[in-house]
Formats: structure tokens, sequence, C-alpha cells
């Protein structure tokens, strides 16, 4: 199905033709060298994380002629750049078009050469401080790390960091990732150092080490990657992870068992998850269309509809397009009006003093 070119389309051609990205071609010419392409590659994209099922699948009703090769779901943010290091020079079904990862990761990714410059038509609705100036990365949804408690075997819900360290959380609280590879799992450590008080950045990742080997030489601790079925099973009745990651698993498990979402009292991190293209994209022209997709107002919506904060958030909202319904199955906002946003600097900084340091200071082997 090819798309006529409209007003839009001119819109988005003459947007991106002032960019500086090189990449001047309206929509419709997009849309028609991405279907010759035929084919997408995405990697670490669950569909069960920020209503991704309903990104992957609005995408797909656009564009049925474009096939979506998911390449694996659950890799960490360090495993899709390396994915793209070990496929540069294959064309294959190997290789990602497109990566989904931590801030730390855009930058990195930069510098090595490993992603591809383009603005999308909505780029200056993105915050400028959530996406690179030259367009390698943007900024694309956003969390705050909050629990996950399995209420039928977790009689008292912690409400803090502070709270998990108790001797009655013994052998219950787990990661949702590696923390020397998982971007989600790194920034959990900044959190727990944030809680007790350290600054963000180094200072943070250093306290949150120590207190996760407070918390694991006091056998709370559960040294594996945790999920909705380990929650449900009780090997992890409270995992630490981003809130739309929580609030999906209490609306998949409908009660079955019962879970409670917990924004932490002593710290509200925010964490930002940022797009990119890669350098060696065997598809670029539908790496760019997917791009146009998730950031369009649709786009950004569906990610909304999985509890994640689309970057464009306050446009929308602004412009009024956000259907009600939806805003009034959102938490409360002021369970994120102290929400804290490191700088890239800091959260750096972090991911450098938690990767180095884990294995040395906690010493607990996260598996899955």
């Amino acid at each position: 199905m090819m798309l006529k070119t409209t007003t839009a389309s001119l819109a988005i051609a003459a947007l991106l033709a002032t960019t500086g990205a090189g990449l001047a071609q309206d929509l419709a010419a997009l849309e028609q060298a991405a279907k010759a392409e035929g084919r997408l590659t995405t990697i670490a994209l669950p569909r069960d994380w920020c209503n991704y099922e309903g990104v992957f699948n609005t995408f797909k009703a656009k564009y049925p002629e474009i096939e979506i090769n998911e390449l694996n779901p659950n890799a960490s943010s360090a495993e899709e750049l390396e994915a793209i290091r070990a496929n540069r020079d294959n064309a294959g079904p190997q290789a990602p078009d497109v990566i989904d990862v931590g801030l730390a990761f855009g930058p990195q990714a930069k510098d090595e050469g490993l992603i591809q410059p383009y603005k999308v038509a909505t780029w200056d609705t993105i915050p400028e401080d959530a996406k690179d100036p030259d367009g390698y990365w943007y900024g694309d949804y956003y969390g705050v790390m909050a629990f996950a408690v399995n209420t039928d075997l977790v009689e008292n819900v912690p409400q803090s960091f502070a709270d998990l360290l108790k001797p009655e959380y013994a052998g219950q609280v787990a990661l949702a990732g590696d923390p020397r590879a998982s971007n989600q799992a790194i920034l959990a450590v900044l959190a727990a150092g944030m809680a007790s008080g350290a600054e963000p950045g180094q200072a943070a990742g250093e306290a949150g080490l120590q207190w996760f080997k407070q918390l694991n030489d006091a056998g709370n601790f559960v040294p594996v990657i945790a999920g909705s079925g380990t929650l449900a099973q009780g090997t992890t009745p409270i995992v630490i992870q981003w809130d739309y990651n929580a609030l999906s698993t209490r609306d998949t498990l409908a009660g079955n068992p019962p879970v409670e979402v917990v924004v932490p009292s002593d710290v509200t991190l925010a964490g930002v998850y940022v797009q990119a293209i890669s350098a060696f994209a065997p598809q670029p022209n539908a790496a760019k269309l997917w791009m146009e997709h998730l950031y369009s107002d649709e786009g950004q919506i569906e990610w909304l509809k999985g509890y994640c904060h689309p970057i464009r958030y306050n446009d929308l909202v602004a412009r009024g397009v956000v259907p009600q319904d939806l805003l009034d199955r959102l938490p409360p906002a002021e369970a994120y009006a102290r929400a804290v946003f490191p700088t890239i600097e800091q959260v750096n900084a972090n991911r450098d003093a938690v990767v180095a340091g884990w294995d040395t200071v906690v010493g607990a082997d996260v598996v899955e």
C-alpha cells in the first residue's frame, strides 16, 4: 500500500532537509524505499516491554510489506552494541537495523562509530537534553525505578530501599537484569546509592554497590534475573525494576497473584532509553521508517499504553491528543513529581562504577 504524498509528507521532507542529517526525502519516498527492502531487523524488544506489542502491531498494520525480524528480545543494551560490532560486515538477518538502549549507551555507540544520524519529523518536540544534537541517538521513553511485590507472599509491602534491608525480606529481593550488562539493573544500583544519600554519578554507583553488598550479605538478595514468571512463582517475590514493567506485570497477572507496585519513598530515579540506527544497517530505509513510526503521535501513544512516559509526552498532552481513558489509567502524578533525571555524565560515571565493581564488591553472579 503506497501512501500518497500529502501536505504532512511535504512538511516532513522540508524538516528533514534542514536537519543536517543529509536525509532530504519525503515520507512517501521513504516508504517506497523501505518496502523495497522488505525487512526490518530489531533486537532486544520484548513485546511485553513498554507495549512493544502495540508498537509492532501498528507498524505492521501500516506497512504489511515489511517483515519484522525480531532478534534476541531479552538482550541487554551491551549485547545490542555487540550485535552491531559482530555483524558490521554481515547484511543477513543477524545484523540489527535499529537499537533501543539505555541513555549511557547512546554516546558510547556514537563514539565507536556504531550508529548513523537521522532526525525524525517530530525532532523539535524531543527535549534538547534527551537527544544528540547531530541526530545519532534520541530519547524515546522513560520510567522510574519501582518495586513489584507479590502480596500473596509479602505481608508487609516495602516502601523504600531502606526497608529492603530488613530481615523479613530474606531470600526475596531480585533485579530484572544483570548489573554488569543490563541498563535497568545498572540504574537500580544507582537508585539504591541515591537512596543511601549519595549524589548521582560515581558516588551513587559506589554507594549502590555497598548497599547491594549489604543486601547480599544479609541473605535478602536473590541472584537471578527476575521477571513476571519468577515474581508469580515466588522465586523472587520482590523485583526492583522500571515502573512500566512492574505495572504491565500487575495487569498481566490480573490478581493471580496480586501485585502491588511501589515507587520508593527515599528516591524516585527516572531513566531514559534511546533509539538509534546501526551504522551498518542492512535495511537503512526501513530503519528510518521505523523511527518515524516510533516518534509519531501514534507510536508515542502506544508506549503510553504500556505505562512508559513517551519522550514527547508534554507535547502530546499540550495538544490534547492523549485519550482521557488512557490518562486515567496512569499512576497519580504526585508519585512522579520528585523524579530525578541524572545527566548523561552521571549515568556514564555510575555505569562505569557498577560494571567495574559488581563482582569485587557485591560478589553475586546474577544468572538467568
